[in-house]
């Protein structure tokens, strides 16, 4: 039952070692990380099975997010996004610091994931945040590919000659459909919006081993029927910044992703919408006012989950700020996802 009046949610990173990871999410983003261990993730919003993110502002502080929706229901989430995933939060927000290049990998749709996990499947996107000179990534195929081809591209490792490369900045985003092969490259900061889900295949790994000193296991097999062989003309979501407006950069059936650019004060009115709104500070440093009168400040590296109940708020910048705008407006009600409160047992990148 409730007791108080919510408020946007703000909760403690989850970080993960990873054998690629970097420094760059405590230098960049000022995450409260150990700089001296290679940290390549930090969970910021996560409902997956054993890394539920906890509460860390207001009175919720403690609470674990299952917990919150379990007393808040469509108060937190929305009507619709309620129906659909029950007290299993939908997406999986990450920050994504790739100081060597990632494995080349693919995700499986919800069906398939269903079915081998009884988990969700992996759609998902990324905005770059920051990437050094010439900094790459892998994303699909340069040319229509066939499994025949990949297998022996995979025996000998040629793997690389196939895949279509893509130069990198600030500000670029790619969207990521299951069966899309890809993979981070070195100098890299993303922020990753996704399904809740940790289901990776590994398709090649580039002969390295893991922080355990032993080659980190592949998913060859399975990832062979879940791929798509066809290339595509473009990659890259093509969109224009405006400074003071909201610009969509992506929006599927899981997600939608805005960019906000703003150097002065923004009203946002979320009375329509039935979903709650994550915001993402990629830039900059400014003051969220809620129910007229409270605020809370956020930072660069920063991540805040507001409530569906709020129809409005204010965005009051002490500098030039910018921010993803996440939500949930595109829901297939037909189609009942919710897995109740069980995950399968997903595979890491």
């Amino acid at each position: 039952m409730k007791v108080h009046q919510l408020y946007p949610i703000q909760f403690k990173p989850i970080f993960k070692e990873k054998v690629w990871g970097g420094n760059r999410l405590c230098t960049i983003l000022n995450k409260n990380c150990d700089p001296t261990k290679p940290i390549g993730e930090s969970w910021e919003i996560s409902a997956v099975q054993d890394n539920i993110s906890i509460a860390e502002n207001g009175f919720l502080a403690g609470n674990n997010l299952q917990e919150i929706i379990e007393t808040y229901l469509t108060d937190l989430v929305g009507d619709k996004v309620y129906y659909k995933y029950g007290i299993e939060f939908p997406l999986l927000i990450k920050f994504i610091d790739a100081n060597d290049t990632l494995s080349v990998q693919v995700h499986p749709d919800d069906h398939t994931a269903k079915f081998r996990h009884y988990a969700y499947g992996k759609t998902e996107m990324w905005y770059v945040i920051h990437a050094e000179p010439d900094a790459k990534l892998y994303m699909g195929w340069k040319h229509d590919m066939d499994r025949q081809t990949l297998l022996k591209s995979l025996d000998d490792g040629t793997i690389a000659e196939h895949l279509n490369v893509e130069t990198v900045k600030p500000g670029d985003v790619f969207f990521i459909p299951p069966g899309r092969v890809h993979a981070l490259s070195k100098g890299i900061v993303v922020a990753e919006i996704q399904e809740t889900s940790d289901i990776t295949y590994r398709l090649y790994d580039w002969g390295r081993v893991g922080l355990d000193g032993k080659p980190r296991p592949l998913h060859v097999d399975l990832a062979i029927d879940v791929i798509d062989y066809k290339a595509y003309d473009n990659y890259k979501i093509s969109y224009k910044p405006e400074l003071n407006k909201t610009v969509q950069l992506v929006s599927c059936e899981h997600f939608t992703t805005n960019l906000l650019e703003f150097n002065r004060i923004i009203e946002k009115n979320y009375l329509a919408l039935d979903s709650f709104v994550i915001y993402i500070v990629v830039e900059g440093y400014f003051a969220l006012e809620y129910y007229k009168k409270q605020r809370i400040e956020l930072k660069k590296g920063q991540t805040v989950l507001l409530p569906a109940e709020f129809s409005e708020v204010k965005l009051l910048p002490f500098e030039k700020s910018k921010i993803l705008e996440v939500y949930i407006e595109n829901i297939n009600l037909n189609v009942q996802n919710s897995l109740e409160t069980f995950f399968g047992e997903g595979r890491i990148v």
